[in-house]
């Protein structure tokens, strides 16, 4: 290196799996092959016009070009707590149990400089999201990972984490439906968490970012749901997934006032909160966006019924997704995770992304987004079969 040596934190983390599949996609895309990205989670369709209209009424509107409330403005603390009463029934205090945040990523991301000291141990799904790792790392904290299987349906085995991980264990990450497997918890699952929990006085973390992508009718509970939940337990939420609003960067953590309070004091000294007119937005999503959020649904799960099928006929055994826009597929005999991602990207123009990036135990899987049309995926399909596998 130059002069400047990077801190320890930061020599320590792994390649953020995104930006290398950027690198790779560049390169191919630089032969002049037509790429299918099939890689990052992002929709592909736009927000709804309702929203952008009022976004565009409240950026015109001058107290909003001024700082942000850092927890959030009032109105939008509101809304998120009428439509979590309203999706789940729970019931929140929009003063002391809802904070806003600039996109659930942001508050994962510093939810463990609350309460991590070094040394902490933090429960952390493999596979699973990499920020819950890179935040316990950030926090001086040690990752004990908890490996996710297809054949106990993608769920932790809580009974199985050695007693030294649980003398020092802090923070209980869970996701569901959960990035990448696309599996979904049912209630008897949630009240094994919760009693977990409360045996070895662990905060529950939950990401449930893709409640609402669901399918066959289904719907994702919250484990707020359960009694006494909120007295350990908060649940990290994003309008990315469920309004097409990636790039707006807005979300919100609920649940236990502590919990809650403590994002908002490391939230105080390292954000001014999220742009008022993007609130005001967010409000309309939350409080009028039903009918946009079933289209987005439906459109998720007509590709999910072209995609699983096509799989199948190719030889392949992709887990049927109940939730999420993923399709988590283990990987043909002969191949590496990474090593069938390349041969998808570099034979067939087609972006995946390689399990193992989601830790050790997504070895052995690839990871594909239902984030393209219908044709799309069509034309995917025949380019793995002209291929071949």
């Amino acid at each position: 290196m130059g002069r400047f040596n990077l801190s320890r934190r930061i020599r320590a983390l792994p390649p953020y799996l995104f930006a290398e599949l950027d690198r790779k996609k560049q390169e191919v895309r630089a032969r002049g092959v037509d790429i299918i990205d099939l890689g990052v989670g992002d929709p592909d369709r736009p927000t709804p016009r309702f929203i952008v209209e009022r976004l565009k009424r409240e950026a015109a509107v001058s107290a909003n070009h001024q700082y942000p409330s850092y927890e959030g403005l009032p109105q939008f603390r509101t809304a998120a707590a009428a439509w979590y009463k309203e999706r789940f029934g729970v019931s929140l205090d929009p003063g002391n149990e809802v904070v806003a945040l600039i996109g659930s990523k942001e508050g994962i991301a510093h939810f463990p400089l609350a309460f991590v000291n070094p040394g902490d141990v933090v429960l952390v799904p493999d596979p699973g999201y990499p920020v819950y790792h890179i935040s316990t790392m950030f926090a001086g904290g040690k990752s004990h990972f908890l490996p996710l299987e297809r054949e106990n349906g993608f769920l932790p085995e809580l009974a199985k984490i050695p007693a030294k991980a649980l003398a020092k264990a802090k923070i209980l990450f869970i996701n569901y439906p959960n990035n990448p497997t696309s599996a979904i918890a049912d209630r008897k699952f949630y009240r094994k968490v919760l009693a977990f929990a409360e045996e070895h006085d662990l905060i529950v973390a939950h990401d449930v970012a893709y409640t609402e992508i669901y399918f066959d009718g289904v719907k994702p509970m919250s484990i707020l749901e359960l009694p006494g939940a909120k007295k350990r337990c908060i649940e990290f939420h994003s309008l990315s997934k469920t309004y097409n609003m990636t790039g707006w960067r807005i979300g919100f953590a609920v649940g236990n006032p502590e919990l809650v309070g403590g994002l908002g004091k490391i939230k105080t000294n390292v954000d001014s909160g999220v742009f008022q007119a993007v609130q005001g937005a967010a409000i309309a999503a939350l409080t009028s966006g039903q009918d946009a959020a079933d289209a987005i649904r439906r459109t998720y799960q007509e590709r999910r019924d072209v995609l699983i099928p096509g799989l199948r006929a190719l030889g392949l055994d992709p887990v049927m997704p109940r939730a999420t826009f993923y399709v988590w597929i283990p990987v043909p005999k002969g191949y590496t995770s990474a090593s069938f991602c390349e041969h998808l990207l570099t034979r067939a123009g087609i972006v995946t992304t390689p399990g193992n990036g989601f830790g050790k135990s997504g070895e052995g899987y690839v990871r594909i987004a239902l984030t393209k049309e219908k044709g799309r995926i069509r034309e995917a399909l025949d380019r793995m079969k002209r291929v071949g596998l």
